[in-house]
């Protein structure tokens, strides 16, 4: 089998950091392919789309390569990106689907962005310099003490491949706007979420289980970021919720 794995708002495959290689070493008979969004990663010279729709249809020519049926494995706005195209997929393309801390128009925007957090990215992007707003984002995004090689290397991603100003405002004007359509495009996905997440509220998650009966594991006191807080968490629960 293989798994498409996407990342969040301005965010790249560099910032899965070992992640997929823990998905492989636990699944070593199928495959992971991160898989950048326009405007990030690989790709950070082009425009991205202003609409879910549009960065999903993106990300899907970038995959013609890859058999079907596969999985999609995202965090976040990916997690947006990853449920649109299950609604609007063929028949038979997406064999499994895992939304890690995502949220959607079916929950209200208090929830999809915590107030609390306003003044912090604000604070944020009023920080010239690089390297402290990479460290400021991993702590609003993280619970976990952060090593400082983290950071330098989350300072060297934006260096080497910059998310422009226009592109992040873009995304985040997608990511807002977005709601899914009334179709359940699954009998059954695994929703994973945090309930110490400060960025989006867990019961964003919630709401998916709740419309759809998907499968839905909380942690206890996890970041935004469960791929780095918890990543053998994730682990264990996908080896559970795949044995279904």
């Amino acid at each position: 089998m293989d798994w498409i794995l996407l990342r969040g708002l301005t965010r790249e495959q560099g910032h899965w950091g070992d992640f997929p290689q823990r998905l492989q070493a636990a699944f070593p008979d199928q495959r992971f392919h991160p898989v950048d969004m326009p405007g990030t990663g690989v790709h950070f010279r082009e425009s991205s789309p202003d609409t879910i729709t549009g960065i999903r249809e993106a990300v899907r020519r970038q995959v013609q390569h890859i058999p079907k049926p596969f999985s999609i494995l995202a965090l976040s706005m990916g997690g947006m990106v990853a449920l649109d195209w299950a609604q609007h997929a063929p028949e038979g393309e997406i064999q499994n689907l895992v939304l890690i801390n995502t949220s959607s128009g079916f929950s209200p925007f208090w929830q999809r962005m915590r107030p609390g957090t306003w003044p912090r990215l604000l604070r944020m992007l009023s920080r010239r310099e690089l390297f402290y707003r990479e460290r400021d984002l991993l702590r609003l995004t993280s619970n976990r003490q952060l090593p400082l090689e983290l950071v330098k290397q989350w300072y060297r991603i934006q260096r080497q491949r910059p998310v422009s100003a226009s592109n992040a405002w873009r995304q985040l004007k997608a990511a807002t706007r977005y709601r899914p359509g009334q179709k359940r495009p699954l009998s059954d996905a695994l929703l994973l979420a945090s309930r110490g997440d400060r960025l989006v509220h867990w019961k964003c998650s919630s709401a998916l289980e709740q419309r759809w009966q998907w499968t839905l594991r909380v942690h206890h006191d996890a970041g935004h970021d469960l791929a780095i807080d918890e990543p053998d968490w994730i682990v264990r629960e996908l080896e559970a919720w795949l044995i279904r």
